[in-house]
This record gives C-alpha cells, structure tokens and sequence, in this order.
C-alpha cells in the first residue's frame, strides 16, 4: 500500500480530484498511475491520496473519506459487506477493467469540478475625451465610439492605464442636448456616472454582456459501487 503526499501549494491554487487506486497488481498500479499523471487540467489536480493491490475494503473507504470519497478499482472486486459503509460515508467506489476507460472518467470528473466563471462579450468601445461636473457625487463622461455600439441598459466599464476602475450600468445618453438609446462608432455621446469622479480623458469604455455557460453537472459521491466498461 502507498500512501502519496498531497501537495499542498497546489491543493491552494485550484481544485483537486483526491483518489483512492486499487489495482491487481504492483504493475498496474505503475501503468495506472502513470496515465493518470498525464492527464493536463490547468484549472484542477488529479491526487492520488493512497494505493493498493487488492479489491476493495472497509479501510479502503474510511481513507477515501479524507479526499473526494471516490475509489478507482483497476481489475479489482469489493469487500463483501461494504455497501451499507459506502452509503453512510457517501463514498463511491468506480471499477474498470481498461486503463482508457479509467483515465477517461477520471478526467471528465475532475473537469467537472473545476469552478466555472461566466463569459463575457464585448459589445462596444469607446475612448473618454472629455469630462463635464454633473453634481458633487458624480460627472458626465464625454466618449467617443470607437467599435460596436453603446446603448441604455448595457453593463460598462471604464478601463484606466492600470486597469478597470469602475463599473456600472448606462442610466442614460445624451448627444448634444437629445436623450438617446444608442450610439455607434463616430458618434460622440456623454454617458453619466454617479458617485465616482476619478475617470480620466483617454481612459477606454467598455460595453458588455455575460454569456450563458454550457450546463455542466458537477460529479458528486454517489456511494454505491458503479462499474464502467
């Protein structure tokens, strides 16, 4: 049995996938262990926290408890008796018989894990050329659109030398003295911002949407047994 050291800089940077390996025999565990280290996720680990030759059992699980309550079983069976033990430690024991197929699930798992930011997309930019007081607790910033379009509603943000300093929501546009709901590039417009008044001229607007992610369901222990072929 191997008892594997988690590193524990990395276990702070992003997720990780902490298994236990059973396997038949001392080269399996070898040939396993090595496909698992190849599988490249930069935003989670796969660790193996202990393995073994042997099936499946009872201390197998109480291990198991201590990572992700999840047992890989290469060409090994399960203790019998070990079911009800695997339904109160919600632990998950997944048995397999090719290296292809382990590695695989294993991987689709750990990618289920990996916490997901929403997207943006751009919709427009514009560069800030002048600056008008508004009131004491907010200015009008005067822009010039550079791509795409700004419009009444849309989340912006206003992007300094050393990077975003403001964000909020287009309350209103004025071209001239007219109130109006969209403007395009050549268009100069004044956008007005409340309670901030460190934008500087030549600093960058940007408009933008969150973009809907793809639904991916998370892996959760099971604890049952579950053979993969």
């Amino acid at each position: 049995m191997r008892t594997h050291a988690a590193d524990a800089s990395s276990r702070n940077k992003k997720p990780a996938l902490e298994i236990v390996l059973k396997c038949d025999s001392d080269g399996s565990i070898q040939a396993v262990e090595g496909a698992l280290s190849r599988i490249s996720l930069p935003e989670a680990d796969v660790t193996i926290i202990q393995s073994g030759i042997g099936d499946i059992h009872k201390s197998d699980i109480q291990i198991a408890e201590t990572g992700s309550r999840l047992i890989a079983g290469f060409q090994v069976g399960v203790e019998t008796g070990t079911e009800k033990l695997l339904g109160e430690c919600g632990v998950e024991v997944r048995l397999y018989d090719v290296i292809y197929r382990l590695t695989e699930d294993i991987e689709i798992i750990a990618k289920s894990i990996i916490p997901h930011v929403p997207e943006e997309q751009i919709i427009g930019t514009a560069r800030v050329i002048a600056l008008f007081k508004s009131s004491r607790k907010g200015i009008i910033i005067g822009c010039d659109v550079l791509s795409g379009h700004l419009a009444h509603g849309q989340h912006f943000r206003i992007i300094s030398a050393m990077g975003p300093v403001y964000a909020g929501t287009i309350e209103s546009m004025h071209r001239e003295k007219d109130v109006i709901q969209k403007a395009v590039p050549a268009q100069q417009v004044g956008i007005k911002i409340r309670n901030f008044n460190r934008v500087k001229k030549g600093d960058l607007v940007e408009s933008y949407k969150a973009v809907p992610l793809r639904e991916i369901r998370q892996w959760k222990p099971r604890g049952e047994i579950i053979r993969i072929v």
